[in-house]
């Protein structure tokens, strides 16, 4: 399902849920909520970030948000990038647990863009980035008019496969020393979706559901 508020470019600003999973636009007020989580999951999240001056610390925070998030809004208006805050819904708020961007958006002839991510370790296994990224790639390929994703993603991050495997994206490419990670120049594995390859499933998110009903 989704909600849109007045349209800067194509299919944003967007907010997009099933069931508890939420993905939202970040605001300024999630500084101390996205600071609080990325600090707390260093050991999980530093070997696949790219690589960065600063501390870990001082990149992530409050004040260092500030600039994540100006960049953000600069990208979603000029129609280059969707950047969702992924939040778990609960009784009493709405509980920031991770990141989706859909970035480096070309359009015209092209109309593709990557997708990058990433959980709160306390809730990874649980189905909530699968869950996002079904939303996502459903929104661009609707709303958001792109024609194909892309996801790239180190040989070694096996959870960060997991979920691009479990959704059913091609392996369809292997770059070598493709972005500089966590010190050096890491080599990505390339996968791939376009927007015919789900059509008939009436979209990722619906494929997305099959899958973990068959597997229960």
């Amino acid at each position: 399902m989704s909600l849109f508020g007045p349209a800067r470019a194509p299919g944003w600003p967007a907010v997009l849920v099933d069931g508890p999973v939420l993905l939202r636009p970040y605001r300024r007020s999630d500084a101390a909520a996205w600071s609080e989580v990325r600090r707390a999951n260093r050991a999980w999240l530093a070997p696949w970030e790219s690589s960065l001056p600063g501390s870990w610390d001082e990149l992530n925070s409050p004040a260092a948000f500030r600039w994540v998030h100006r960049d953000q809004r600069r990208s979603a208006r000029e129609g280059e990038g969707m950047p969702f805050a992924v939040c778990l819904r609960e009784a009493d708020r709405d509980r920031l647990v991770g990141h989706l961007n859909v970035g480096s958006i070309v359009r015209r002839a092209f109309c593709s863009g990557y997708v990058g991510y990433w959980v709160d370790a306390g809730v990874a296994g649980q189905g909530v980035i699968p869950t996002a990224l079904a939303l996502a790639v459903d929104h661009a390929f609707g709303p958001g008019g792109l024609h194909r994703v892309e996801v790239n993603i180190r040989p070694e991050n096996r959870p960060s496969r997991r979920v691009v495997e479990k959704l059913g994206f091609r392996e369809e490419s292997y770059h070598v020393r493709y972005m500089h990670i966590d010190g050096a120049w890491r080599d990505h594995i390339g996968y791939a979706m376009t927007s015919e390859e789900i059509a008939a499933e009436g979209g990722l998110l619906a494929r997305w559901h099959r899958v973990r009903a068959a597997a229960r």
